[in-house]
């Protein structure tokens, strides 16, 4: 990788490393390791087009890069999806059973989107005085409920999932397991283990940062090292790293590495 790339990087400065980066690639065209940088650098970023067409390359260079080339145009191709939830043009896919409560969450959701916040809070405000409290133990330490500190998610989590992009509300799961991140990636879809009340299991990705940080001029939100609130209408929307509240504290989702919950 390059020096100076990873240089700027370090001082929280994503654009600046992507040019750096982009003339060292032009330099040496056919190194697989800084093309997958640099695909790394353009999720960073939000440019999930161009992201995309890294990893192709670098499978067309690096026979041994094709199952991290799988993995995350899928991935990629969830983000292009959470867009379209994000602008209020569709509602995610749910993993589970539905619930009522669920549905007027997501309902809510998409109000949002499109303007209606007051409409949104209201409805919002509804489902989350139906939605079941999931109490557990996060690393140790127990809670009697948990929910994103984003109140367009609640007690929902969002997945990159092999089978695309999806919802699963906390009720639905048994335990989630993470690991530190390793890699550049891993601050913008942190990889999570997950184990459902009814026995399967999912791998996938977490998105680390709330929608439209990538799009952000501020180089901390968009890598994921702070968080920043807003108060609207319909709650407080994040931006920067996700945040996970219980009833006595807030945890950086980078930092959670086991949540089980109670049997049901």
């Amino acid at each position: 990788m390059d020096a100076t790339a990873q240089t700027l990087l370090a001082q929280g400065e994503p654009a600046q490393a992507l040019q750096q980066l982009i003339q060292q690639v032009r330099r040496q065209p056919a190194d697989a390791a800084k093309r997958v940088f640099l695909f790394q650098l353009l999720a960073v970023l939000g440019q999930w087009s161009r992201a995309a067409d890294q990893l192709r390359a670098c499978g067309e260079l690096d026979a041994t890069t094709q199952p991290l080339v799988h993995t995350y145009l899928a991935v990629l191709q969830g983000e292009q999806t959470r867009a379209e939830v994000f602008a209020g043009k569709r509602l995610p896919r749910v993993m589970g059973e539905p619930a009522g409560w669920l549905a007027m969450h997501l309902q809510a959701l998409q109000l949002a989107a499109q303007g209606h916040g007051e409409q949104a809070a209201a409805l919002r405000a509804q489902a989350f005085e139906r939605a079941p409290a999931s109490a557990g133990v996060l690393d140790g330490e127990r809670f009697q409920w948990l929910a994103d500190a984003d109140t367009r998610f609640g007690p929902c989590i969002e997945l990159m999932l092999d089978s695309g992009y999806a919802w699963a509300p906390l009720s639905q799961i048994q335990q989630l397991r993470m690991q530190a991140p390793l890699d550049l990636r891993d601050t913008v879809w942190a990889p999570v283990s997950v184990l459902w009340r009814n026995g399967g299991q999912a791998f996938g990705y977490l998105p680390v940062r709330y929608p439209g940080s990538e799009h952000l001029d501020a180089g901390e939100l968009q890598l994921a090292r702070r968080t920043e609130w807003t108060h609207v209408a319909q709650g407080e929307i994040g931006l920067g790293q996700r945040m996970w509240s219980t009833e006595s504290r807030e945890i950086a989702l980078l930092d959670v590495r086991d949540v089980r919950f109670d049997a049901g």
